[in-house]
């Protein structure tokens, strides 16, 4: 919440409370900024919230309590109960334009609230394979955990971003084993290429990088070692890339959680989670493979845990690795997935639910498809390449902030078309530019020579134009629109609101002259409002990972 709509909430939850002897939380009591602004600057539907408790009209109770709202919230100017029972409110101009030295004071905090209220929160996105570079389909996915982080950061909660790193499997085998016939191919030798292996440039190079470095060492040694060491190096090489690639896009991770982890010097992990299933019931073994009875918890059939030939299903390190994350501290858990794990969703809710966690535990958010788009036809490939286009060559063409933009303002949970072309104008279509070309306006009459420097003032009265009284209103509510963006983890609220933050803002430049020489009083007002505009432009755009250029 913002300071206001925080104020109204306890104004109006003391009135109800004072007035009917009735408690309201934050369910029942909503306050809101309605879309027509002839309605008031907030408005709350409370009273019809209240009628079926209280046995009377919404009218009825709304006046009843007006009075007491007033003593409790005297910012207002006009408290008005209108039909069918909105009570809507009218703030002082002054209660708005006080924000501007708040918000220049703050600087790079403004927007921190405590809505998080230090819930600690692990959140695993990307989780890439390590054998191939990441593509267009991960950048969405990468894009939109790191804006989820850095609004959680900022509304609060103690966040631990974490990449989980699929190491072991069949997938990894592969990467050994085309990384040694690539190997051998660097020495003129024979060695069959698997035909699910990977063929990529960028193998042959990290093959001809070990034989650089290690000679003919290899071509005689023990197969099992030699598979071992290609396969641990080329992980190595393959999540260095992946690393680079990631900080390229302005996505940092602070843990790197292998797989292997839960097999090799953790084996008691897996161990101990199927001895508590068995303990517990949830277990039984049929055609020779332990099974895990997740019909029970939801699911539309049982899971295998441990196959017929004493494998482990992938399921099973995973179920100790969200255990694992509840067991360092964190208690909430946040996923990321592509759109084809609908249903490890709901087998991984089972497991951690059977294991008697909270139903709250884990949070999934599925990330949709990603078509990439240039003139109206799809573009599969990298023209350079021939493959699948790659985030840094994403970021090479339309540039790291029109790539994280465009990923972040569509919700994931629908398909995506990405205008390539789109994204490389530079004009006023492009809405990154629109909202990028603000900052630079702002910035442009705050450091211009022939305007007096900005000092801060006690009032900023003279902030009178309807545009100046909406830029402020919505500065005010910023805070209140991270907090709900985070909740929800819906970064693109906050694209839509840098957006109409920015319409407003060019509208008004393109209306009002901010210097004027005559008048030096209102001059000094203009530009407090444009200072406040820039931090809070900067700190919106930096939530999502998109930069706040001085010049464009």
């Amino acid at each position: 919440m913002s300071d206001f709509t925080r104020t109204i909430f306890t104004a109006v939850q003391t009135a109800v409370k004072n007035v009917y002897d009735v408690d309201v939380d934050e369910k029942m009591l909503v306050v809101e900024t309605p879309k027509d602004p002839k309605m008031g600057d907030y408005s709350t539907s409370v009273a019809m919230r209240l009628a079926r408790v209280l046995h009377k009209s919404p009218m009825e109770i709304g006046e009843g309590m007006k009075e007491e709202i007033a003593k409790q919230f005297p910012a207002a100017s006009s408290i008005e109960v209108v039909k069918p029972g909105f009570i809507n409110f009218r703030l002082n101009h002054s209660s708005f334009s006080s924000a501007i030295n708040s918000i220049i004071d703050a600087g790079d905090d403004y927007g921190k609230n405590d809505s998080g209220k230090g819930a600690r929160v692990l959140v695993e996105w990307v989780s890439a394979n390590p054998t191939g570079d990441l593509h267009c389909g991960h950048a969405r996915n990468a894009a939109w955990g790191d804006a989820i982080c850095r609004l959680m950061e900022k509304s609060g909660y103690d966040v631990l971003r974490e990449y989980y790193i699929n190491d072991a499997g069949n997938q990894i085998v592969m990467l050994g084993e085309s990384l040694i016939a690539r190997y051998f191919e660097h020495f003129g030798k024979e060695y069959p290429l698997p035909e699910n292996g990977y063929h990529a440039r960028d193998i042959i190079d990290i093959a001809n990088d070990i034989a650089a470095k290690d000679g003919e060492k290899w071509l005689d040694a023990d197969p099992g070692e030699r598979l071992d060491y290609f396969k641990a190096e080329g992980v190595k090489r393959k999540l260095k890339a992946i690393e680079d690639d990631l900080e390229l896009y302005r996505v940092h991770m602070e843990s790197w959680m292998h797989e292997t982890f839960f097999y090799e010097n953790n084996s008691e992990r897996i161990r101990k989670v199927l001895d508590t299933m068995q303990a517990k019931g949830l277990t039984y073994e049929k055609d020779g493979a332990l099974w895990f009875r997740s019909t029970e918890y939801g699911d539309d059939k049982d899971r295998v845990l441990r196959k017929s030939d004493g494998t482990l299903a992938y399921l099973t390190p995973d179920i100790a690795n969200h255990v694992y994350k509840v067991e360092r501290g964190y208690p909430h858990l946040v996923d990321l997935w592509g759109a084809d794990h609908h249903s490890y969703v709901v087998r991984m809710k089972a497991a951690l639910k059977a294991l008697g966690y909270p139903d709250d535990t884990l949070s999934v958010d599925l990330i949709q498809m990603v078509r990439m788009v240039e003139d109206g036809k799809e573009v599969k490939m990298s023209k350079r390449t021939g493959n699948a286009i790659t985030i840094r060559e994403l970021c090479e063409d339309v540039g790291v902030d029109a790539a994280r933009w465009f990923f972040v303002s569509k919700d994931v949970s629908t398909q995506m078309d990405f205008d390539m072309k789109l994204a490389r104008t530079k004009d006023n279509n492009n809405p990154v530019y629109y909202a990028q070309y603000a900052y630079s306006r702002m910035h442009s009459i705050l450091t211009n020579p022939d305007i007096p420097a900005f000092h801060k003032v006690d009032s900023y009265d003279r902030l009178t134009d309807e545009k100046e009284t909406l830029m402020l209103k919505m500065m005010n509510e910023f805070p209140r629109e991270v907090a709900s963006a985070a909740a929800s983890r819906k970064p693109n609220k906050i694209t839509e609101y840098i957006l109409t933050f920015v319409r407003t803002f060019h509208s008004y430049y393109n209306s009002t002259r901010v210097n004027v020489p005559d008048d030096p009083e209102l001059t000094n007002q203009r530009l407090g409002l444009v200072k406040a505009a820039s931090v809070t432009l900067k700190n919106a755009l930096d939530l999502i990972g998109v930069a706040a250029p001085d010049k464009m």
